[in-house]
């Protein structure tokens, strides 16, 4: 029967996509790709990760189990969530965690209808590094591009759990290691780093503009997240720079929310997007070029008063995706590539950087208060600096 049973798993996505179902990605990561005969012993532990992803009624069977749980016992049900996965060969070293991460549920349901990432309590709680580490690891980065004659900016996007614990249940799961560890973060991190701390300023804009600047059913912060961003590193690099700057309200448009997606709903946010003239003229500058950067995003812009102009190469996650547009709109040549990929292949990742005269990297709080990040190992940093220091400037 178990081996019938398998059978059945295993063939059941064939078996499915033969007679035209397909499978959708639900969580915040692409489908898992069918495992590789040369990866040995890991072709059958990858089997199960595929054959889980691929299953094309997947979304079905999620929303069901959550309405039965609902039902029941007056509770959503708990999945596991969308994994962070770090690529194999990194040298990341990951000691036993003292709790089991799968007691935290995937999502975390506020008040006023907020969903939280139930991530934003999980890392905090179970660190793949310590904090000394993870210091130690940004740091590093700082000083492999510093020494080859580069600038170097870090912005951590804050969690929506940190801009907004207001919404957050009076009590859940992890609410005392993840408050400790986000505390001690934030005391200690932009100063032993030189971070850039938006806090303040996202919750003043929100102030000023009388609606949130996150989403309350998304993780990340509105398109005035993104635009605050950019203003807050123009002023690092060029003071001043800003004052011409004019960004106005534009189109409105549905965004699929992600956090529903881990309970099996498919839910829209609405979009508000900006046009921003660096001159203050009337003709709008932004781009909008979807990308999730795992490929490299290229932007381009003719040189316009008010925009920087030296060359700008990004380490940017999906918080990145809603401040590309105005990127665009501001900087003549930036390049962004994601976090993961500098940790799979530290060549390509060095040579993209080299191209650069400022270097920025944007990196979401949880994944950095929890060490998630393969990129924090020194090493990888040690990689890349090799070839920025073979290509310097100034």
């Amino acid at each position: 029967m178990a081996l019938v049973c398998a059978v059945l798993f295993f063939t059941a996505p064939v078996v499915s996509w033969v007679f035209g179902a397909r499978a959708e990605p639900m969580e915040n990561r692409p489908l898992a790709a069918f495992p590789s005969i040369t990866d040995g012993w890991g072709f059958f532990t990858g089997l199960n990760q595929w054959a889980t992803d691929h299953l094309p009624f997947r979304r079905g069977a999620v929303q069901s189990v959550d309405a039965l749980s609902r039902g029941v016992f007056g509770e959503p049900a708990r999945f596991s969530g969308g994994s962070h996965t770090s690529p194999v060969g990194t040298g990341q070293a990951d000691a036993t965690p003292p709790i089991d991460e799968n007691v935290f549920p995937a999502v975390i349901e506020g008040k006023n209808g907020w969903l939280y990432l139930g991530h934003d309590v999980s890392y905090r709680c179970v660190p793949k590094r310590t904090l000394d580490q993870v210091i130690a690891g940004l740091r590093r980065w700082r000083s492999v591009v510093e020494a080859s004659g580069r600038r170097f900016q870090l912005i951590i996007a804050p969690d929506k759990s940190t801009v907004y614990p207001e919404n957050m249940p009076d009590d859940y799961a992890g609410k005392d290691c993840s408050t400790a560890a986000r505390d001690e973060f934030w005391r200690r991190v932009p100063a032993a780093t030189g971070a850039l701390d938006l806090r303040s300023q996202l919750r003043q804009i929100a102030t000023r503009n009388q609606r949130p600047i996150y989403h309350d059913i998304d993780t990340h912060w509105t398109h005035e997240g993104g635009i605050a961003m950019v203003y807050a590193l123009a002023e690092r690099l060029q003071p001043g720079v800003t004052r011409t700057w004019k960004a106005q309200p534009s189109r409105q448009y549905p965004h699929s929310a992600d956090i529903p997606d881990l309970l099996g709903q498919d839910r829209t946010v609405p979009i508000q997007a900006y046009s921003l003239a660096p001159d203050g003229g009337p003709e709008d500058n932004t781009q909008f070029r979807p990308s999730d950067f795992h490929e490299p995003l290229h932007l381009r812009s003719t040189p316009r008063p008010g925009m920087i102009t030296q060359p700008m190469r990004m380490v940017g996650d999906s918080f990145t995706q809603f401040a590309s547009p105005y990127l665009a709109a501001t900087f003549t040549d930036v390049s962004i590539v994601h976090p993961d990929a500098v940790a799979v292949d530290p060549v390509a990742a060095g040579q993209l950087l080299a191209e650069g005269e400022v270097v920025t990297f944007e990196l979401s709080e949880r994944f950095v208060v929890g060490g998630r990040y393969p990129m924090l190992d020194p090493a990888v940093a040690d990689q890349v600096g090799a070839i920025l220091a073979a290509h310097p400037i100034g």
